[in-house]
């Protein structure tokens, strides 16, 4: 079971998530556009899309030449009905790729462990069926989000000031504008790549909340990576 993974930046690595892939099965084929990976044009020898985050815009293709080939791919995987996960830029980027919009959140940053707002459609969700349960938080860090939904979108999960936090986008395509993947080491990581973004105290509680979590959070985000490989080891044609 191969998974495309397309990661954006060094410091914004599949992580936990790619971990949790590998012990569900999985063999991943991580490209890193920015460091001179190509990508593919088609899925063909993949049986799952994993699209990471990262600091720029889901719109900024003139600054980021692999972004564009990266919506293709999204929009290959909807047509095709290869399994697909986007994560926070991932999300967007899923979502501009099948007709949305994303754009800076008018409410500001989203940062620290926020509530996951789970809509009754969860409950009939191929992948994310088994999450509302056990997954009651996810670390959020983000400026952006979709603005516009695409023709289509199932809300999943609402963020607590409404914005878009867990959707899918067509039948095998679904994207979080949470991080299901990171620890606390990337999140500092994240801090000390642009330290005077936060004013003093504000990161601190961040990392500590996050890895107090961290039991909680694996129980909450493993059974994603599981389900996303049970999903792609079906036949395409079993999905609607």
């Amino acid at each position: 079971m191969r998974v495309l993974v397309v990661e954006h930046e060094a410091g914004a690595p599949a992580a936990l998530l790619g971990q949790w892939l590998q012990q569900a099965g999985a063999d991943l084929d991580v490209r890193r556009p920015y460091a001179g990976d190509d990508l593919p044009d088609t899925l063909d020898d993949h049986d799952a899309l994993l699209v990471l985050g990262g600091s720029m815009g889901a719109h900024d293709d003139a600054d980021h030449w692999w972004l564009e080939p990266t919506k293709a791919l999204v929009r290959r995987a909807a047509e095709e009905r290869v399994t697909t996960l986007g994560v926070c830029l991932g999300h967007q980027l899923a979502a501009v790729a099948l007709g949305g919009r994303s754009a800076r959140n008018p409410a500001g940053q989203q940062l620290g462990l926020l509530p996951v707002g789970w809509t009754w459609a969860v409950h009939d969700d191929p992948l994310f069926a088994a999450a509302p349960g056990a997954a009651g938080r996810g670390l959020h860090w983000n400026d952006d989000v979709v603005v516009e939904q695409p023709p289509g979108t199932v809300v999943l999960a609402l963020a607590p000031g409404g914005e878009l936090q867990v959707a899918r986008y067509a039948p095998t395509v679904w994207g979080v504008q949470l991080h299901p993947e990171v620890d606390e080491a990337i999140v500092r990581g994240w801090h000390e790549e642009d330290p005077d973004r936060h004013a003093e105290g504000v990161v601190g509680p961040v990392l500590a909340a996050v890895t107090e979590a961290r039991d909680e959070l694996e129980r909450s985000w493993r059974p994603l990576a599981e389900q996303l490989v049970a999903l792609a080891r079906q036949p395409r044609e079993a999905y609607p």
